[in-house]
């Protein structure tokens, strides 16, 4: 990166955080990615903000005496995070939390809800990547559409690419980036053909798919390798995830691609629960829900999620763990 990145995040501060000098900005993620050196410190002091960040070691059930007691007025974490805290609070206190801010992988609808219901704050959400920090969001003043990440932060210049350059609104894409963002990597350090393998024309591309709306509003579909393929359509696992999250009784879900048997594939959703739920239940409520081939063909009970070290909801991880098991 360049030292221009540093100035370039102040299109997050105005298009994201709505990030004022007198805030306390409290971040729950560790030092070992830019959501948390970026969010968390750099961006409060360039604003003369208070950066608080939790100990290593904390728990998730404990962060909310945190913000109360240092008087925290906006919280940044990952979904998960927020997913956890909301598993040991049905009421939140955190008088001076003004609202969240979430990014590091979609934010679930359920999860929104649920948080807004019990600290009586809305969570932000943004879109980005190490590559270029976050360019799409929401913020207080633009908020997010239902079903989209928001819009892109005044000054970036955003793209959906297909094959041929840019798609046309309304049709799938990659989300892609100008290479005159200030905000954009200068490169993979020591690696210029992993550079120049990203990048289509003046485009750099961030390998996930999306669909621009005549308001500018930007939905998010998933990696591309996270793509399912159903019958000959393209599925997206977070459109499957996020209706399966409604169901009552699931904690969390994950939607995979799975090999049944030899060039035969289908949608599954892994979920989280109490215990495992009505394999018929769930099926009537996807085709209730879904079109017949975004609907999954297994449901399978895990006590837990693979999640990476940020996070991060691990689908291929799903994908390998099941094939292996068969």
């Amino acid at each position: 990166h360049a030292h221009r990145a540093i100035w370039a995040r102040q299109m997050m501060v105005r298009g994201w955080y709505d990030l004022k000098p007198e805030d306390r900005v409290m971040h729950a993620g560790a030092f070992n990615w830019t959501y948390t050196l970026g969010t968390g410190l750099m961006d409060p002091w360039t604003a003369g903000a208070t950066a608080l960040i939790p100990a290593a070691g904390v728990a998730p059930a404990d962060l909310p005496a945190l913000m109360a007691r240092h008087e925290a007025s906006l919280f940044a974490a990952a979904p998960g995070v927020y997913r956890q805290i909301l598993k040991h609070h049905d009421r939140i206190n955190a008088p001076s939390l003004r609202h969240g801010l979430s990014a590091g992988e979609k934010l679930p609808s359920a999860v929104a809800r649920a948080w807004q219901a019990a600290s009586g704050t809305p969570i932000f959400e943004a879109y980005g990547m190490s590559e270029c920090s976050t360019f799409l969001s929401a913020s207080p003043d633009r908020p997010a559409r239902a079903g989209t990440l928001g819009q892109p932060q005044d000054g970036r210049r955003i793209a959906l690419i297909g094959t041929e350059g840019p798609v046309d609104i309304g049709q799938e894409g990659t989300i892609a980036i100008h290479k005159s963002d200030p905000g954009l990597m200068l490169g993979y350090l020591g690696a210029p053909d992993q550079t120049a393998r990203k990048y289509q024309g003046d485009w750099f591309l961030t390998g996930d798919q999306g669909v621009m709306g005549t308001d500018g509003q930007i939905t998010y579909l998933g990696r591309n390798d996270d793509m399912m393929n159903a019958g000959g359509f393209r599925v997206s696992p977070i459109e499957v995830e996020q209706t399966l999250a409604k169901f009552p009784g699931i904690h969390a879900v994950g939607a995979a691609e799975v090999e049944v048997k030899p060039d035969v594939t289908v949608i599954a959703a892994f979920y989280t629960a109490d215990s495992p739920l009505d394999e018929a239940a769930l099926a009537l409520y996807a085709q209730d829900n879904m079109a017949r081939y975004k609907q999954p063909r297994l449901f399978i009970h895990l006590p837990e999620l693979p999640m990476g070290a940020n996070g991060k909801l691990l689908r291929r991880s799903l994908r390998a763990a099941y094939e292996a098991q068969r």
